[in-house]
């Protein structure tokens, strides 16, 4: 009998409870017999069909086998192989991904700008944080003044004017978004600027006069300074954003948006608006950080068109971004707001409001389908905003007529869903990226939706358990820093989706039949982000051949009480084999 080494017999032995289905196939599979890397122990949940493994084995930053510990102290070689036991002090997972976030912006805007908190109200914001901006941009010589995150529901009946930021400010333009980033408020010049008054104070753009978004008008039939929606990008563009947001200043942002994804346990992720400036800095400074070998997660990136933009020109313009794409930089998404946030009044929903309107649709079908067709044909994948339960049949429709089923055409956010639209999203593989984090409402907020809306849309929000149950591929987004109140990280997302319930707030759970399983809840944070990201074959998941980015969790998130999944942390974060986060230092 010829003589085989305690590795050979290990893998052949696997092999062969595999080939009698006594083991699944890809969990003892042990690619290739090179000594490895790094060796794992501990509770690994591999994203594979949810299975449960003891052990994997890291060569060359990619897995080379998974399975049960013996199988995995074959690649050990002393003194070479690092050995980290994790059994019994958490769990092991895949990296985590976000499906769409704004970290370019979240971390850009303290740079350039200021951040009005959650509870700031409007007489602070017009005595303190105004004031600081002003003198910031001043001291620094800025040509407009930036900031993000003031709240509707605070400013709403005592919205800040153009004329109360001009006593502030009146010769650098004012834009302060708020925390959804759908609406802005500005001072005079601001306006001036955009071509919306002229100088002397005549009106030149009123109410919709901007495609698929309102300029407010005051009492006194001028533009108040408060816009919506479009209204709000369109003004944005005429600021100086290439100095605004520099390349270097781009190349900084990076930095701190690598180290706030690893310290989360973020290893990939889309970015909602790398145009948000309107320029290509945010693209150049993450192709010259991963050509530096700097970048340690995969980054996909949008190009957004706006209603009132020449839609040919800004395909072209999408197109020619992809030259900055590199081994961790996707450059491959074209994203579209197709209404604004039915909370907000602006989402485009039946049965309409309960004040009779409909809210905002900045598109037609039949031009979502043609810019769906021309995308998909460029090679690039739609990512669309839609939120209200007519827009997001409005996109099924254009995705089923203008797109190829192949592309994974995306909708983003999807408050509200026809019950017939899961199915045919199903079957056209149109994908949900959906803000798990936002499945809950406190119960002032759950009052204020049974005064807004009509029917069951006042009782339903983001759906979840729906996607599943009709085989439509969810992955989860944070959106951040929109409605920054809300948690970014995935396990506080995750509670929230296992519970209906933010642990800070004192309220009722939420849409109770919508919730999900823990285990689906991991899958739509990391393989259904992956798959999303066409990364499914490289990442997502652990798998020999993958890439080895890996989370060590400080907490079993399976099994532990469900009110204290939001307490976990990644102890350490892996990319492609290397530890490149971790929690004691």
């Amino acid at each position: 009998m010829k003589n085989i080494t305690r590795r050979e017999f290990i893998k052949n032995a696997a092999l062969g409870l595999a080939a009698l289905g006594v083991l699944p196939y890809e969990n003892v599979f042990a690619a290739g017999a090179a000594d490895a890397d790094l060796v794992v122990y501990g509770k690994i949940f591999t994203a594979e069909g949810n299975h449960l493994v003891e052990a994997f084995a890291v060569k060359d930053g990619t897995y080379v086998y998974a399975g049960d510990r013996r199988g995995a102290e074959a690649f050990i070689q002393r003194g070479r192989t690092e050995v980290v036991d994790y059994t019994g002090k958490g769990l092991v997972m895949p990296g985590c991904g976000n499906g769409h976030a704004h970290y370019s912006i979240g971390h850009g805007i303290p740079k350039v700008g200021m951040i009005v908190d959650f509870d700031d109200t409007p007489q602070k914001f017009l005595q303190e944080i105004v004031p600081a901006a002003v003198q910031k941009a001043r001291a620094n010589g800025a040509k407009a003044i930036f900031g993000f995150g003031w709240q509707l529901l605070k400013f709403e009946n005592d919205m800040p004017t153009r004329q109360q930021l001009d006593a502030i400010c009146s010769d650098i333009p004012i834009y302060f978004a708020d925390d959804e980033g759908h609406k802005g408020l500005v001072n005079t010049i601001c306006l001036v600027n955009a071509g919306i008054m002229s100088a002397d104070g005549k009106v030149l753009k009123k109410e919709k006069d901007i495609r698929g978004g309102e300029i407010v008008i005051g009492e006194d039939g001028t533009p108040s300074g408060y816009l919506k929606e479009q209204a709000g990008t369109y003004t944005r563009s005429f600021l100086d954003n290439d100095n605004l947001f520099s390349v270097q200043l781009a190349k900084e942002n990076m930095r701190d948006i690598e180290a706030h994804l690893l310290s989360e346990g973020y290893t990939m992720y889309l970015d909602g608006w790398g145009n948000y400036f309107y320029n290509d800095n945010f693209y150049q400074a993450a192709q010259q950080m991963d050509k530096e070998g700097n970048m340690h997660f995969v980054l996909g990136t949008t190009y957004e068109i706006e209603s009132w933009m020449d839609i040919d020109k800004s395909l072209e313009k999408a197109v020619e971004v992809q030259k900055y794409s590199s081994a961790h930089v996707k450059p491959n998404w074209i994203k579209l707001f197709m209404d604004g946030t039915p909370e907000s009044g602006t989402g485009f929903i039946d049965p309409v409001y309960r004040d009779g309107h409909q809210g905002i649709a900045n598109w037609t079908e039949e031009e979502v389908t043609a810019i769906t067709r021309k995308a998909n044909e460029k090679g690039l994948i739609m990512h669309i905003h839609a939120m209200g339960n007519m827009a997001v049949n409005r996109v099924v429709n254009a995705y089923i007529k203008g797109g190829k089923d192949e592309m994974r055409n995306t909708i983003v956010h999807l408050r509200n869903v026809n019950t017939e639209d899961y199915q045919r999203m199903a079957a056209h593989n149109i994908y949900a990226t959906e803000g798990m984090l936002w499945h809950h409402n406190d119960d002032e907020q759950q009052e204020a939706m049974r005064k807004l809306f009509q029917g069951e849309m006042a009782l339903k929000g983001y759906p979840l358990k729906s996607f599943f149950d009709n085989g439509v591929n969810v992955s989860a987004h944070s959106d951040f820093p929109a409605l920054s109140h809300s948690p970014d990280d995935p396990f506080g997302i995750m509670e929230i989706v296992l519970t209906g319930v933010y642990h800070v707030e004192k309220a009722k759970p939420w849409w109770t039949e919508e919730l999900l399983t823990r285990e689906q809840a991991l899958n739509a944070l990391t393989i259904n982000v992956a798959k999303q990201m066409f990364l499914e074959e490289e990442r997502g998941s652990i798998k020999p051949g993958k890439y080895a980015d890996f989370l060590l969790v400080n907490k079993d998130v399976l099994t532990c009480p469900v009110t204290e999944i939001h307490t976990a942390k990644p102890a350490a974060t892996y990319f492609e084999g290397k530890k490149v986060f971790s929690l004691d230092k």
